[in-house]
This record gives structure tokens, C-alpha cells and sequence, in this order.
């Protein structure tokens, strides 16, 4: 199973509504993350900084190709970008992959 991280930025005085949106996500977007293979997915705060995790069950070429076709991650990137701050990989449309550097099993 391959594994992917990546971190943003929630923009100051925005954490409540970030948070309020991701705890009313919309079952569309779950849909589309489901289909890509996405699973065991979580977001931590420390600060205003966001770290994400997820499994990719398909491979991550899989979720980031899904993600990147997906009318309804375009439509959730526009919703969040008044509260967060993330740079999108251009080639691939999702978040830039950060760099595996340890691991323990």
C-alpha cells in the first residue's frame, strides 16, 4: 500500500471553518476519494500548519490521476482556498507529495 502526505496552510482567523467544512464534507467528495483508492485519510493542526496522510490503495498514481479528472475536487479546492493555503502540484493537480525520510512498522 502507498502512502501519502502533504501539508498547507490555514489562513489566520479561518481554523473554525475550516474545521466546520471538514466536519460537514460533502458525501460527493468522500465518493470521488473512495474511488481513487483513498483510505485511512487524516488531517492534524499544529498551529495554523495542516499535515495530511493517506493510504492509497491503488497506487498513488491512481488518486492523484482521480483527483486531479474530478469536476467535484475542483469544485472543493474553490470552496476551501478563502480559508487555507495550499500549493497544488502542477503536473499531477494534488498536493506536492512530501519526501518519506523514516519509518517504523
Amino acid at each position: 500500500m502507498e502512502k501519502y502526505a502533504w501539508t498547507a496552510k490555514i489562513k489566520e482567523g479561518k481554523k473554525e471553518e475550516y474545521i466546520r467544512r471538514h466536519n460537514e464534507i460533502w458525501k460527493e467528495l468522500v465518493e470521488v476519494l473512495k474511488t481513487a483508492g483513498i483510505s485511512n485519510y487524516t488531517i492534524w493542526l499544529n498551529g495554523n500548519t495542516l499535515f495530511g496522510y493517506y493510504e492509497c490503495e491503488k497506487g498513488i498514481a491512481v488518486a492523484t490521476k482521480t483527483q486531479a479528472q474530478s469536476p467535484i475536487v475542483d469544485k472543493w479546492n474553490e470552496y476551501m482556498k478563502d480559508v487555507m493555503e495550499m500549493e497544488l502540484d502542477p503536473i499531477t493537480g494534488a498536493q506536492p507529495q512530501l519526501t518519506c525520510v523514516f519509518e517504523l512498522n
